[in-house]
């Protein structure tokens, strides 16, 4: 490798600055160890094998997506030029060849320090490929079935590797990109993504420069300040380590940032006083007895992996070729967040959501309260009356106040979307899958709950685990049995329950209001009546009152139950469910084709696709949930 002493020295201040601006960062969790950088690589040549003796030096861990088995991997990589010695690699023994022994054992002793994820699934099959290269090298159909593989194996590993950094760093002499799994299109595609690069180019290594998108390729040698480059990637790795909206909001704001998130309070089950939601969905789904008790005991965070999530964890344990830490860092770092999340956020939306319920049905008390002396007391005693209206109007303003002061709609978005997130997340840790840095969605308002699951996934990064065909079917039935049909079902009850609840809401208040018309037709029969003489005129002005009073109660009441319809958004939830619930059948079918497969059909790639396609899913759901309920904070309704 030409200048490799000057590339070592500028990768080594790469690294250097790189823990400098972690160092400076301010912690996010004081209460746990300091971050300790990963490094990504793929162990393939000399720049790779440099990096990682640079993070040793550093203490960082070192972590490699092999894109074959590690005997493949290191016959492939110590460069045999006979097949004897790529079957002496493959079978573990010490190659002939003096060179190709020293290439094989520098792979070695770097592998020996890396935490390996394995892409063996395919291994037979280009062992024997690569074997009939080496004894046949001027056949070059069998030279390119080889290099054809090779290449869909090696963008395989290197877009696991993309979705796992928040940097990338290439040594790169920004020729071509068109090379598939070569370090060029890597960095096409990791721009792509959204991750920014560090490129570095060979002829001129100390020229170093952060690109961001992949139209930057075409002046990719275009010249930059290296004061700007510096302070550019600081800010990049402290956008990584400790985003702008972590920090508490100002005084006026409570629960914001990071800081409310930690200083969340647990409880064990729903509050009474908050049911009023659940009862609207209880009153008007047609399911259950509409009184019976509402409240939910949530499942605590300590006892989740021994309750719903026990399946799960015990199906991690017995993946065969497993991680055997796996389950335990899962347990810790996706499941009880996800319960505590889970919790959190269902009570914040019995706050927020009862809350506003509380406060259309509070609005229509007060007018009818504010009328109702008419038929029943003279007019100087109508103060009782103004009284009760007073402080119905004061518990709305107070519910209004406490709302927003206490953030139960923010709050409640930002804890679900946390509990959302890690929902599914230990089916894609166990495949090796994660979202990319670019990816990932910004809230309208904060997106410290997205940064916050990003690490704690990043946390536990890719699992130690060689990937058989065993293996993929194995995690196949996971991402069916754990999540892809229970949540299909889930969606498929809710999307008719919520059909359910608009259609008997809006058809009670339908029904509110020909009873308002009704109530206002009799009294102008009544008073017609009575001009006619068939009744007496005093009858009819003694009732005047009252038919006033049902004139307003009716549609008070009638627009009350309109606004609480309009608020829950019944019909879209219904439709967003039934999209939902239609996507994931969509991929429990394709599985299902998947696992009646034989096992050399069965590739890495098209099980990452269908674990992608389900984490797609679930973003689509959080993003058009955040749609429909973004703009619809506690206030008056008025």
């Amino acid at each position: 490798m030409a200048n490799v002493d000057r590339i070592r020295a500028v990768m080594a201040e790469l690294f250097d600055q790189i823990d400098a601006a972690v160092l400076a960062a301010p912690d996010a969790f004081p209460e746990q160890d300091p971050t300790i950088t990963r490094l990504h690589t793929l162990l393939v040549d000399g720049t790779d094998q440099l990096a990682a003796s640079l993070a040793d030096e550093r203490g960082w861990d070192l972590i490699s997506p092999l894109p074959f088995g590690q005997a493949l991997n290191l016959a492939i990589n110590a460069l045999p030029q006979s097949s004897d010695d790529a079957r002496r690699l493959l079978r573990g023994e010490a190659p002939l060849d003096a060179a190709t022994r020293d290439r094989a054992d520098s792979i070695s002793t770097v592998a020996r320090n890396a935490r390996l994820f394995e892409l063996a699934d395919r291994d037979e099959a280009i062992a024997d490929l690569y074997l009939a290269k080496l004894e046949s090298p001027d056949d070059f159909a069998k030279a390119e079935a080889f290099a054809l593989e090779g290449a869909r194996r090696a963008e395989l590993a290197g877009t696991v590797l993309i979705e796992q950094s928040d940097i990338l760093i290439a040594v790169w002499d920004g020729a071509s990109t068109a090379n598939v799994g070569g370090t060029g299109h890597t960095v096409f595609e990791a721009l792509k993504l959204g991750t920014p690069v560090i490129w570095i180019d060979p002829a001129e290594p100390e020229d170093w420069c952060i690109r961001h998108s992949s139209e930057s390729l075409v002046a990719l040698h275009s010249k930059i300040v290296h004061e700007d480059r510096i302070a550019a990637l600081a800010a990049q790795v402290r956008g990584v380590v400790f985003p702008a909206d972590l920090a508490e909001g100002d005084g006026d704001t409570a629960g914001s940032g990071l800081a409310g998130l930690q200083s969340e309070s647990w409880r064990d089950k729903s509050s009474r006083w908050v049911h009023a939601y659940r009862r609207i969905e209880a009153l008007f789904s047609g399911e259950g007895s509409r009184f019976r008790s509402l409240v939910v005991e949530y499942e605590k965070p300590g006892e989740i992996a021994q309750g719903s999530g026990a399946g799960l964890v015990g199906a991690i344990d017995r993946l065969p070729g497993g991680d055997a830490e796996l389950a335990r860092k899962i347990r810790s770092h996706a499941l009880r967040p996800f319960a505590w999340a889970d919790g959190v956020s269902s009570r914040l939306s019995d706050h927020y959501r009862s809350g506003m319920i509380v406060n259309f049905l509070l609005s229509a008390l007060a007018i009818v309260g504010g009328v109702l002396y008419l038929p029943l007391v003279s007019p100087e005693h109508k103060w009782g009356f103004a009284l009760f209206e007073f402080l119905v109007l004061v518990a709305i303003v107070i519910i209004t106040y406490r709302g927003r002061k206490y953030r139960w709609h923010a709050r409640w978005f930002e804890t679900r979307r946390i509990a959302e997130y890690f929902r599914h997340s230990p089916l894609l840790l166990i495949l090796g899958v994660a979202r990319p840095a670019g990816h990932w969605p910004r809230g309208a308002e904060t997106s410290w709950p997205e940064w916050y699951v990003r690490q704690a996934l990043r946390d536990i990064g890719l699992p130690r685990a060689k990937v058989t065909a065993s293996y993929l079917r194995s995690v196949l039935e996971m991402l069916d049995k754990f999540h892809v049909t229970p949540q299909r079902d889930y969606h498929q009850v809710k999307a008719r329950r919520l059909e359910n609840i608009h259609a008997n809401l809006d058809g009670f208040s339908e029904f509110l209001f020909k009873l308002a018309l009704i109530s206002v037709a009799t009294y102008l029969v009544l008073k017609g009546g009575a001009a006619l003489d068939l009744w007496s005129s005093g009858l009819v002005t003694k009732l005047s009152k009252t038919f006033t009073v049902l004139g307003v109660l009716f549609p008070t009441l009638g627009a009350a139950i309109a606004g609480i319809r309009y608020f829950g958004d019944f019909e879209r939830f219904a439709a967003i469910s039934e999209v939902t619930a239609e996507q994931l059948d969509a991929i429990a079918r394709r599985i299902d084709v998947l696992l009646q497969a034989p096992d050399q059909r069965l590739s890495y790639a098209s099980v990452r696709e269908l674990a992608h396609a389900a984490d797609d899913v679930v973003f689509a759901e959080i993003e058009n949930w955040q749609a429909v309920f973004g703009g619809k904070h506690i206030t008056i309704p008025v």
